[in-house]
């Protein structure tokens, strides 16, 4: 066993969108968090959970941290909104 523990918190959101856009939200706020990962944040509908979509893009940038705009953003990455390299 890995000793990391996931923990799945479900909500209730009218579509894809509005479930990765709330996502975006919580993972940015428990990211003060020391043990939370947001770039790992996904969503899934409640009859797929199998099925997970990206929230965050979570590429690796130059600087060392990772890339925390949506999934399938345009333009380049960034740590934050406003843009970046990628």
């Amino acid at each position: 066993m890995s000793g990391r523990w996931v923990v799945h918190l479900p909500v209730a959101a009218s579509d894809l969108l509005a479930a990765q856009r709330l996502a975006r939200v919580v993972a940015r706020w428990a990211s003060v968090l020391p043990p939370a990962d947001p770039g790992e944040t996904t969503v899934s509908a409640e009859d797929e959970q199998g099925v997970r979509h990206r929230v965050f893009c979570d590429l690796r940038l130059p600087t060392g941290g990772r890339c925390l705009l949506r999934a399938d953003h345009d333009g380049d990455c960034a740590r934050r909104l406003g843009g970046g390299r990628r």
